[in-house]
């Protein structure tokens, strides 16, 4: 005997029967074509296709709602494209002589931006050092103030800045910030406080509505501060007590940031009028927020801004990132907080270390995302069995972000070696070629190793961790 259940599902079955055909046909047929012209990846291009003429229906179900690179296409639609701005003076562009001249061909060609000489560069190393420099920036401001973060708490640090800020607009400087949605938390408690405050702040990407939330994949992880369109701030750090070590922090998180000052400062503004034109409208114009670009002191560095994101800008960082490896003649160096390279990445790195050019790579111990921890073990086991040396970083967590090449070619900036940061966020990265910016950096890399990350130690994970590890590895391109 049949029981209720059974009868009614022989009953569905008897009715959806001659439709599931034609219709599962049309479902595959439309899955197979869409994935054919939009999946560049050969792999996910065939399993999608598989999925649908093995199951019509649930694949096309799923393949709708996660085949499809929505992120891509939306910021596409809302950020349309738009040249870069250009300084009030143009200066002579830097001509390179050595074995990277074809980078800075590439990277011109990549980012649409010059080398601009005549730049100082200073690394600022923690909020110890970096917040008061921020804010006596602030304090000496005559004309603009603009400041972009991906988290700015409501905390001792955040409200010392709003108090600044707010100091400077009553001097009658203006002033503009701009706020992650997600990063500086999606009801952030600052942004009250920057209102009441009288300080035109904005939120990137914000919307409470649930049909916008894929922007929930478009964070603006840009850091800077510009004053008066001749200093600029940028970096990996963003506004909170936790990046202020001397004082120790609950959970401390040790970041290095740089102060610009010289042309390329006119590049970093541009990208935030971008940013700032997009989320609020208002065009910012003038020698108020573009005055002629100065002549920097001091010691002296060609640099260049790459903005990246999932609009025009799409995988900008990492195709500098593939042509810095592939020019590379001797060494790489780099510092991440987390590293989840695509596959890419993943062969440049083994090449060049095929080659023979010594690569080194510091990664924290444990990092604020024990996730990315536990996958980063899943996926550097080629890179460790091709000659790469990895190191970890010691206490507390760093989050700094930084690459040298051949002690000549650096790249400082919000961009972390993962697909998150190269596919789905708006970072904003400054390369720089100065010998001796690379030492400084170089030295803060090496004091930083603590102990090397071998295969043995992958090795002796029990099963069940290499489990665990290989399937979150699966989340590479969330988390």
């Amino acid at each position: 005997m049949l029981t209720d259940w059974e009868w009614l599902l022989a009953g569905m079955d008897r009715v959806w029967a001659p439709v599931a055909t034609p219709l599962g046909l049309l479902l595959a047929l439309l899955v197979t074509g869409h994935a054919l012209l939009n999946k560049r990846d050969v792999a996910a291009c065939i399993g999608w296709m598989g999925l649908a003429w093995v199951a019509p229906v649930w694949g096309a179900l799923f393949y709708f709602m996660f085949g499809i690179n929505r992120v891509a296409r939306r910021a596409r639609q809302v950020r349309p494209p738009r040249p870069p701005r250009h300084n009030v003076i143009r200066l002579p562009d830097y001509d390179f002589t050595d074995h990277l001249a074809p980078l800075d061909q590439a990277v011109r060609r990549i980012t649409n931006r010059p080398a601009e000489d005549d730049n100082t560069v200073d690394v600022l190393c923690n909020g110890d050092i970096a917040y008061p420099a921020m804010l006596d920036a602030i304090a000496a401001a005559r004309t603009s103030i603009a400041l972009s973060t991906y988290i700015m708490r409501d905390d001792p640090v955040g409200r010392r800045f709003v108090a600044a800020l707010a100091e400077a607009r009553q001097r009658g400087v203006e002033v503009r910030i701009l706020l992650d949605g997600i990063g500086s938390g999606y009801f952030p408690a600052i942004s009250r406080i920057l209102r009441r405050a009288a300080l035109r702040a904005a939120l990137f990407m914000h919307s409470a509505l649930p049909w916008r939330m894929p922007f929930l994949n478009l964070r603006n992880h840009k850091k800077l501060l510009l004053v008066d369109g001749t200093v600029g701030f940028t970096g990996g750090m963003n506004i909170s007590a936790e990046c202020l070590l001397a004082e120790r922090p609950r959970h401390p998180v040790a970041d290095t940031h740089f102060r610009l000052q010289g042309p390329v400062v006119s590049q970093l503004m541009d990208a935030f009028v971008r940013d700032w034109s997009f989320t609020t409208g208002e065009e910012l114009a003038g020698q108020t927020w573009f005055p002629e670009p100065s002549l920097a002191e001091g010691d002296r560095s060609v640099a260049r801004v790459i903005a990246s994101g999932p609009d025009q800008d799409f995988e900008k960082i990492e195709m500098v990132l593939l042509e810095a490896i592939g020019c590379a003649n001797q060494s790489i160096r780099i510092m991440t907080p987390y590293f989840l390279p695509d596959e890419q990445l993943v062969t440049a790195l083994s090449l060049a270390a095929l080659r023979g050019i010594d690569v080194e790579i510091v990664v924290p111990r444990r990092s604020n995302h024990r996730v990315v921890d536990y996958a980063m073990r899943a996926h550097i086991g080629p890179l460790l069995d091709h000659g790469v040396r990895f190191w970890y970083g010691r206490t507390p967590f760093n989050h700094s972000k930084l690459m040298v090449v051949d002690r000549r070619w650096c790249l400082i900036g919000s961009a972390n070696w993962d697909m998150r940061s190269l596919r789905l966020n708006f970072e904003l990265n400054v390369e720089v070629y100065s010998r001796a910016m690379a030492d400084t950096l170089e030295g803060l890399m090496h004091a930083q190793q603590e102990d090397r990350l071998r295969a043995a130690e992958l090795a002796r994970r029990n099963v069940a961790a290499r489990l665990r590890d290989a399937g979150l590895r699966l989340l590479l391109p969330y988390i």
